[in-house]
């Protein structure tokens, strides 16, 4: 029996190389065989974003047309804007009433984004609580399963303390426990060397030119070791080559060889690589250009995919409120 899979991705800019590597591509192999939901998670780009807001509108309509260029198939697929489903938030009402303060206090993704992002205010009652929200995103739709990387395993394990505690205090196992699909994220870091981030300008978006990616290719960062032509390379330090791991293929060890040996200097390995990232994103772009044609059907997929969301929502808020109203 398949899974009923849920998994989302806030509309909070571009999207970019580590979008596709790190998530996209795996939710297009897992949609062939499994139930798959996918939200544009408005509300929790908003958490981050409520003193910009202005331009998560725009973003929501571009991310659904990369999602589609990329190959999520609305006929295999449903696809829809979370806040169009107000049963999202009656839900994380609901679970905040239940979930123990401590419990969201110590999530350490909540301790490294109040360290490490000093631009914006998160200290407010909607940022502490967004594992509360997401925990109602999975269950309200009593996904079995999420596909996540290693690092968001807590995330994940504070969605099934939230349904275990739910269904230990009403006597009824309304919501299952939901279950990890570990994805294997290759390692792709930004231009930079540091993690691949809109905030960081450090990324190759999936929308960029031939011409943007190959600007951005040419200031990558290459082996510090390697200071002159003929010294040769240490590819596993070299951030570009950790690139060509991920869109070279076989052809990785030709790579290998010409690096370790000294046969190409840096500026021949990066063009060449920007010519293999501009021929892996054409077929995306040719296809998120045919879809620019046409935004009203990209409005009336979500709206399709609003409505399949919306049957089972109200499905699971009746069967909560029956339990808790008893």
């Amino acid at each position: 029996m398949s899974k009923k899979i849920f998994s989302g991705m806030r509309p909070t800019g571009k999207l970019h190389l580590g979008h596709w590597v790190g998530a996209l591509s795996n939710w297009i192999e897992l949609q062939k065989s499994h139930s798959c939901i996918f939200s544009i998670v408005d509300w929790h780009a908003y958490m981050g974003e409520y003193e910009q807001s202005q331009g998560i509108k725009d973003n929501i309509l571009d991310m659904a047309i990369d999602w589609i260029a990329c190959g999520i198939d609305p006929e295999k697929s449903i696809l829809f804007v979370q806040s169009q489903v107000p049963e999202h938030l009656e839900l994380a009402m609901i679970f905040g009433c239940i979930t123990p303060l401590g419990w969201l206090e110590r999530n350490p993704t909540y301790k490294e984004q109040l360290r490490e992002i000093t631009t914006r205010d998160l200290q407010t009652f909607g940022f502490l609580g967004y594992p509360v929200l997401q925990a109602a995103d999975i269950l309200l739709y009593k996904a079995n399963a999420v596909p996540i990387g290693e690092d968001q395993l807590p995330h994940l394990e504070l969605t099934r303390e939230i349904s275990r505690r739910f269904n230990f205090l009403y006597g009824k196992n309304v919501f299952p426990d939901c279950e990890a699909i570990l994805t294997q994220t290759p390692r792709l870091l930004g231009l930079d060397g540091r993690k691949m981030s809109k905030s960081y300008q450090n990324a190759i978006n999936l929308s960029d030119s031939a011409d943007m990616v190959k600007a951005h290719v040419k200031k990558m960062f290459t082996d510090p070791k390697r200071i002159r032509l003929a010294d040769a390379g240490h590819p596993e330090e070299c951030n570009v080559y950790a690139y060509y791991k991920v869109f070279f293929g076989e052809k990785c060890a030709d790579v290998y060889q010409w690096c370790t040996k000294a046969e190409k200097g840096c500026t021949d390995c990066k063009m060449i690589l920007a010519e293999v990232l501009v021929k892996n994103l054409l077929p995306i772009q040719e296809k998120r250009q045919e879809l620019l044609k046409n935004p009203q059907r990209i409005r009336e997929i979500l709206e399709e995919g609003r409505k399949k969301a919306s049957a089972m929502a109200r499905q699971t808020m009746a069967e909560v409120k029956e339990v808790i109203f008893k």
